[in-house]
């Protein structure tokens, strides 16, 4: 099954700025979602977010934020944003059936979010190089539980393609410049 961008939803979890120093490669992670973030707007695919717990712990990376845009941001308690009352409402609101996962950490939020995105009969994508954890073999675990479980594994330029189909959509040839260099 591919991706199909009249589908799908980007989710971007908890790329917290408190929480970036610990992280595995954090540069290398709010790169790769700020990538994925700025291709779902190029495809006009709808982007969402979480923070876990951003009373205490602070907000998504200013950058970062700022290409989600804070409306589009929600706070949350639950380890899987879908169980967040606010965050759920908004993300079963877009009407799409394709999740596609971002952020961190890997073996808590990320794999909770997307196991439980399953549980609720979604078509769930994580997109492996542009999650990440403290640990790398937190990562490594989680990507092999995911994936045993149903989970899709892809990477963000399979995420690209597969929203493209054709090299001769509109959009190609600025993905073509602005995102495969």
């Amino acid at each position: 099954m591919l991706l199909d961008k009249n589908k799908s939803v980007l989710i971007v979890i908890d790329v917290q700025a408190k929480l970036l120093p610990g992280v595995h490669e954090q540069q290398r992670l709010v790169d790769n979602c700020k990538w994925l973030t700025r291709l779902a707007q190029l495809m006009e695919v709808p982007v969402i977010g979480s923070e876990q717990y951003p009373q205490g712990l602070g907000h998504t990376e200013e950058s970062l934020r700022e290409l989600v845009g804070a409306e589009q941001l929600f706070g949350k308690a639950h380890f899987a944003c879908i169980d967040d009352p606010e965050f759920g409402s908004a993300f079963r609101d877009l009407d799409r059936k394709q999740a596609i996962l971002c952020g961190m950490e890997s073996q808590a939020c990320v794999m909770q979010s997307a196991l439980r995105l399953l549980e609720e009969g979604y078509e769930v994508f994580v997109v492996a190089d542009s999650i990440s954890a403290r640990n790398p073999f937190d990562t490594e675990i989680a990507l092999r539980r995911m994936e045993k479980e149903g989970v899709k594994l892809i990477t963000r330029e399979m995420v690209g393609f597969e929203w493209m189909r054709r090299s001769d959509v509109t959009q190609f040839k600025a993905f073509s410049m602005e995102f495969l260099r």
